[in-house]
């Protein structure tokens, strides 16, 4: 059944910011201390995307340049599964055989994920058994399991991922696979992301703009549980809250959020790290940003209430 129609009702793409380039004029100070801090961290290529929902405000650097999107593509597999349970084909409390057999995108053949390369290693002990989609998808975002992601891929597939990224208007994620097929890999057939692009996801989910203001308030409320806090997170006050999703491989350290660090509306911050051998290096880069960026937006006297999200 086709996925037009009511459930696309609220999926307008955010306003095109493709043609302001970089627009560090906005906020000069900010730009040069990211550029100094990004130096320092001999980083080979950084990307950020700020947007502040309370002014309009953006900071775009090397917004359109793709990085391999690690696990912060789980995000789109994420808002394509309310997009199905929306239009009726999936639901949140079905269950599905956990399994760990899966087909390359190259040629078919079958492969399998290690626990050991796996930030979440319990649901292999699971094989054979069943388990919701619904807490699938908690694995996949608030610990990145990649064996749920790969079930979930499968079942969503990342052609529809894909078309919903193009109705929100962001259009150079590539979904291409799920985790760890190795021939697609080598032939250079890998999920890719722009700064940009995840400013885009992050502000439509901030907006309540995907699926339905419940949906939304749904995927905002997941992301909040997220256990890999060493970025953004980490360059905050305490009582500010983060919904977000980290993304890493060797040499690739990602964070995109929304963060509501302030009285008022939140903001979306996503940073995109390349070439940093040392993952505490490319933390301590990350979180920094986030901090001076949190500087940059000022009223640092109390964070805001994640107000508009209803927890039930």
């Amino acid at each position: 059944s086709s996925l037009t129609g009511s459930t696309l009702a609220g999926l307008r793409p955010v306003p095109n910011t493709r043609t302001q380039a970089s627009r560090p004029t906005e906020m000069p100070a900010l730009a040069a201390k990211i550029d100094q801090l990004v130096r320092f961290s001999g980083a080979q290529t950084v990307a950020v995307a700020f947007h502040d929902l309370a002014t309009g405000k953006e900071l775009l650097i090397h917004p359109d340049e793709n990085f391999h999107a690690a696990s912060t593509m789980k995000v789109p597999v994420m808002m394509e599964i309310y997009r199905q349970v929306a239009a009726g084909r999936l639901s949140l409390d079905q269950k599905i055989p956990i399994k760990n057999d899966f087909a390359s995108i190259v040629d078919g053949s079958h492969y399998s994920l290690t626990p050991d390369s796996d930030s979440e290693q319990s649901l292999y002990t699971r094989v054979g058994q069943t388990e919701t989609i619904g807490e699938l998808m908690r694995l996949m975002i608030i610990v990145s399991s990649n064996l749920a992601t790969n079930l979930l891929i499968e079942r969503v597939t990342p052609d529809r991922v894909m078309d919903l990224m193009r109705t929100i208007g962001a259009n150079n994620i590539r979904v291409l696979r799920g985790v760890e097929d190795g021939k697609a890999f080598q032939k250079g057939l890998n999920t890719t992301t722009t700064a940009r692009d995840l400013m885009i996801v992050m502000r439509a989910i901030a907006e309540r703009r995907i699926i339905s203001s419940n949906a939304s308030d749904e995927m905002i409320r997941i992301m909040l549980d997220q256990k890999f806090n060493e970025g953004i997170p980490a360059g905050l006050p305490r009582n500010a809250r983060v919904s977000h999703k980290t993304g890493s491989i060797t040499r690739i350290n990602h964070d995109a959020a929304i963060v509501y660090a302030h009285s008022g509306k939140p903001y979306v911050l996503v940073v995109l790290t390349r070439g940093i051998e040392d993952e505490k290096i490319a933390h301590k880069l990350i979180a920094d940003i986030s901090r001076a960026v949190f500087d940059e937006r000022g009223d640092k006297s109390r964070a805001s209430r994640v107000d508009r999200v209803r927890v039930r």
